[in-house]
């Protein structure tokens, strides 16, 4: 059974990311979002950029920073397609909040599309505020902005 298999939650390097563009189909399906993983992002906020990882390699990721304003962002979260409904993506969360913590944010913030039901049921769950706002990713793309204060 895969949930026996201890997880490891670590900082990502360059290595894991190429790793999860070559599995690219196990985390993100039919959607081809490997443009979004930028590979500076892991360069330059590794220790915010999170695996969690296995004996049957990794099972999710969470590609996150914190901005200058103190806000946690988080980029991209993706759990493999055998580890989805585990809880793996609110544990990713969790590490992901202390850490953000231990770098001064005080809130956390996530983009997505407006058809994403999924991340959007997924963001409510972890307690975060949405909103529908025009024109986000330019003209005529809305997008849903997740945020959540830290206490």
């Amino acid at each position: 059974m895969i949930d026996a298999m201890p997880v490891r939650i670590e900082p990502a390097d360059v290595t894991d990311l190429h790793q999860v563009l070559e599995d690219h189909a196990r985390y993100w399906g039919e959607r081809d979002l490997r443009a979004l993983h930028l590979t500076a992002l892991v360069q330059e906020f590794g220790s915010t950029c999170l695996v969690a990882r296995s004996e049957d390699g990794i099972r999710g990721y969470l590609i996150g920073f914190v901005t200058p304003d103190r806000t946690g962002y988080v980029h991209l979260i993706a759990t493999r397609d055998d580890t989805r409904g585990t809880g793996l993506g609110r544990t990713l969360y969790d590490a992901f909040t202390e850490t953000a913590r231990r770098q001064g944010a005080v809130r956390l913030k996530a983009i997505t599309s407006v058809t994403n039901e999924g991340s959007v049921a997924f963001h409510r769950s972890l307690g975060f505020d949405a909103r529908v706002v025009e024109d986000y990713d330019g003209p005529g793309r809305p997008r849903v902005v997740f945020t959540r204060d830290l206490e």
